[in-house]
């Protein structure tokens, strides 16, 4: 067995390979486990959400028991502890809004209390950190005081112990990476994070519904609304990526896909205001993944006007054959192993499904090994193991 650093640089090496469209010595194998974490190391999806020192270590739990290539640092990405913090209303928190062994939940806002009302759209065009600062922040913050109400002493302290926890969580993750590259060998898949300006809309400000109805009531101001929020994404994806340039930027795919929206509102509105980020970031020398989160096959002809090389399209209810078949010989493809296939099936299933996936797909190389979504605390640790000890026996080049 070579030592940790010898193993890190081969990993290295074969992630980085796949990630550029090439064939690496085997098909590379990068799972991204969230609460399944939890249930391998013996926690509740509380006690990983709520205390990310313990995230951290069940991901490190994971990354030293099995063959993985690469892992996100946490999966458990939303770090309840810092929510609770500010007074965010926004998240369900394990154990005290759902169930202790129920994952964190996002809650939406309702279409007639939205977080942004549909009158406000060019406050947010004229100063989107202003209006994001003085008017939203104390309607998603059960704390923080509006505009023009008398300052409370919850509301100050909210500011100091976000602040506290935002720098304890944040300044965590180096050492993290360290630890997996140092303790496990394993690579920290992921740097940077990006959303699409259209779905900070959906998720964030409008809701799914009430962005729904200005599609067709103001498409103009929520197109303008995009262009306002377009430069401060891409800072905020450029200034947290990966230094070096190996590893891609992480972009989850929320609400820009058919059936959410309609293809001609997809050309005119999300991919004007989405691919020239992607087009920037690559002109850095950034690949982008396109964690693309619903079905987006009949958008890939869009996604084939980007460079070559630049974005990893990770395929999630899309058959990932049929990806293969349209974009695989352009980008890297990663994904298509269901999750239902990994939390219910049988072993059996899981290899020959996995076989298909290599012959089909990973055949030529730029095929990176996952399940199609991330892997909650219903996925079978059996079919786990199954699945990694098959791709890397069988997935030989």
């Amino acid at each position: 067995m070579p030592d940790k650093e010898t193993l890190y640089q081969q990993r290295l090496k074969r992630y980085t390979t796949a990630l550029r469209k090439g064939k690496p010595d085997c098909v590379p194998i990068r799972p991204f486990v969230a609460e399944f974490t939890a249930k391998y190391a013996g926690m509740t999806c509380q006690e990983v959400s709520y205390d990310y020192r313990r995230a951290f270590e069940a991901a490190l739990k994971c990354a030293a028991d099995f063959d993985w290539d690469a892992v996100a640092a946490s999966m458990v990405y939303v770090w309840t502890g810092l929510t609770h913090a500010v007074g965010l209303k926004y998240y369900g928190v394990p154990g005290i809004d759902v169930p202790a062994d129920t994952g964190f939940q996002y809650r939406e806002p309702p279409e007639d209390n939205a977080f942004m009302r549909a009158d406000e759209y060019e406050q947010l065009i004229a100063d989107p950190t202003g209006f994001l600062f003085n008017v939203w922040l104390p309607r998603v913050s059960g704390d923080v005081c509006a505009a023009g109400q008398p300052v409370t002493f919850r509301s100050n302290l909210s500011f100091l112990k976000g602040g506290m926890a935002m720098m304890s969580y944040f300044h965590a993750f180096g050492p993290q990476i360290e630890r997996l590259r140092r303790e496990c060998g394993t690579v920290s898949a992921i740097a940077g994070i990006l959303k699409a300006p259209f779905d900070i809309l959906a998720d964030k400000l409008r809701g799914y519904l009430g962005l729904a109805m200005d599609l067709h009531e103001r498409p103009g101001e929520v197109k303008r609304a995009c262009e306002a929020l377009m430069p401060h994404l891409l800072h905020v994806a450029l200034s947290s990526a990966d230094p070096a340039r190996q590893v891609p930027i992480g972009f989850w795919m929320h609400r820009g896909c058919v059936p959410f929206i309609s293809h001609d509102q997809f050309n005119t509105l999300y991919w004007p205001t989405l691919k020239p980020i992607i087009e920037e970031l690559w002109r850095h020398g950034h690949q982008t993944m396109f964690y693309a989160e619903g079905r987006w096959l009949t958008h890939l002809d869009a996604f084939l006007e980007l460079p070559e090389q630049s974005i990893i399209f990770h395929a999630d209810q899309d058959d990932v054959f049929a990806v293969h078949k349209k974009i695989g010989h352009k980008f890297c493809i990663s994904g298509g192993i269901p999750n239902y296939l990994l939390a219910y099936e049988s072993p059996q299933a899981v290899r020959d499904f996995c076989k298909r996936v290599i012959d089909e797909v990973a055949v030529d190389g730029g095929y990176i090994c996952d399940a199609s979504a991330i892997m909650q605390n219903e996925v079978s640790i059996e079919n786990i193991r199954t699945m990694t000890d098959f791709v890397r026996d069988y997935g030989q080049y």
